[in-house]
Formats: C-alpha cells, structure tokens, sequence
C-alpha cells in the first residue's frame, strides 16, 4: 500500500468515526487533539497516523470499520505500515 492510498484510508476512517455515536469524541479524547486542530489537518500525514494508531488499538471500532468500509483489518494494517516507523507529531 502506498502512503497517498493509506492517507485516503485514514480519511475514511475519521469520516466513519465522526459518524459514530461516541467515536470521534472518542478519538479526540484519547489522542488529544482539538476539534479545530481536527479540521486544519484531516488530510495531513500526522492526522492520518493518529487516525490508523488509534483504530488499532480499539478492536471494537476497527472491526466496524472494516465492515462499513468493506476493508480487512489487515489492509489498515498495512496503511499504518506505509508510514514507516514514523511516530505522532504534534498536530
């Protein structure tokens, strides 16, 4: 997978988590980054890492994701792994 397929994953999965009844305040929460700082960079490298780390670590919401997006868990997987060892800056 490359890291602009992996990008639009990400983005895909922070649309899905926004639709979800507590998962985007979920997201913010745990990662903690701002609402504002959300919308200034969805569609950045470090916002997409943040997206793909936190859906791995919760089972629950990467298995609903992978669901309503008709994706393997493994593909999410690979998205994370497409930006190398690259840790979370700060967004």
């Amino acid at each position: 997978m490359t890291p602009e397929n992996a990008e639009i994953l990400a983005l895909e999965a922070l649309g899905w988590l926004a639709g979800q009844k507590d998962g985007l305040q979920r997201f913010l929460s745990q990662s903690g980054i701002e609402a504002s700082d959300l919308r200034d960079g969805a569609g950045s490298r470090e916002m997409a890492i943040a997206v793909l780390d936190f859906l791995l670590a919760h089972e629950d919401l990467l298995l609903g994701f992978c669901e309503s997006a008709s994706v393997e868990p493994k593909n999410v997987h690979r998205a994370r792994h497409a930006f190398g060892q690259q840790e979370l800056r700060e967004i």
